[in-house]
């Protein structure tokens, strides 16, 4: 299976100008012939700390992913992108599973670290050209029995939204700690890793940008640079 991992700036409380940024990506994504493309963590409309902002993303999330799923349903690959979202009245951070238009599955952060943020309970996985993945989400890495749920129904890919727009003495303290977590799951479980993440400054944050492919070794195989836009390809062999 062909991954795109893509690494971007930051937008927020702009579902169209993201929009836009994800249908450029998934077009070129098809040219490559990518199955499947992550973008970050909350990335729809952005992420936030403060409660206000996040009950108000979440608000409008049901709308900008119905427009977003009308916009991307010609496209081949698969996409996963993430937003705050409500279900059943309460807000969670989760990741968004679309495939030709049609919303196919969430993912809920088991560990936010997000004020009113409720903790996910479930582990889907998902098909996608044979091979079987699920989804963690930026925190949950922290954490071995989130990837360890998604590694023991069998998969092969366990994908990590990022988002580490952080004030510049913390983004520099998880600058290497990001990536470290990333390669203890993946060593951990056995699995493939992928993650995607914001870069560069907005206000007084900053964020260097841990988007990266990890073999179930250890290695990286594939990154985007730090503080530069632009998306990482590998072709995850088969078993």
């Amino acid at each position: 299976m062909r991954i795109a991992v893509v690494q971007c700036s930051n937008i927020s409380d702009n579902a169209h100008r993201a929009g836009d940024a994800i249908v450029q990506r998934l077009r070129w994504a098809d040219e490559q012939g990518v199955s499947l493309t992550l973008f970050p963590e909350a990335y729809l409309l952005g992420h936030s700390y403060d409660p206000e902002t996040i009950n108000s993303r979440a608000s409008l999330a049901a709308s900008a992913i119905d427009s977003l799923c009308k916009r991307v349903a010609a496209f081949h690959s698969v996409l996963v992108v993430g937003a705050f979202d409500i279900v059943d009245g309460q807000i969670f951070n989760s990741a968004i599973i679309i495939e030709a238009g049609r919303v196919v599955g969430r993912y809920a952060k088991a560990h936010p670290n997000e004020p009113g943020v409720i903790a996910g309970g479930d582990f889907p996985t998902f098909l996608r050209s044979g091979f079987r993945y699920g989804v963690n989400i930026c925190n949950d890495a922290n954490h071995p029995g989130p990837a360890q749920r998604i590694a023991d129904q069998a998969a092969r890919v366990i994908l990590y939204p990022l988002n580490n727009m952080l004030p510049l003495a913390t983004a520099d303290r998880w600058r290497e700690k990001s990536l470290a977590n990333l390669i203890d799951r993946a060593r951990q479980t056995g699995c493939w890793v992928a993650s995607s993440d914001v870069t560069g400054t907005s206000g007084n944050l900053v964020s260097y940008g841990c988007t990266a492919i990890v073999t179930p070794e250890g290695s990286v195989v594939a990154r985007v640079p730090e503080l530069q836009e632009g998306a990482a390809v590998y072709e995850v062999p088969s078993r």
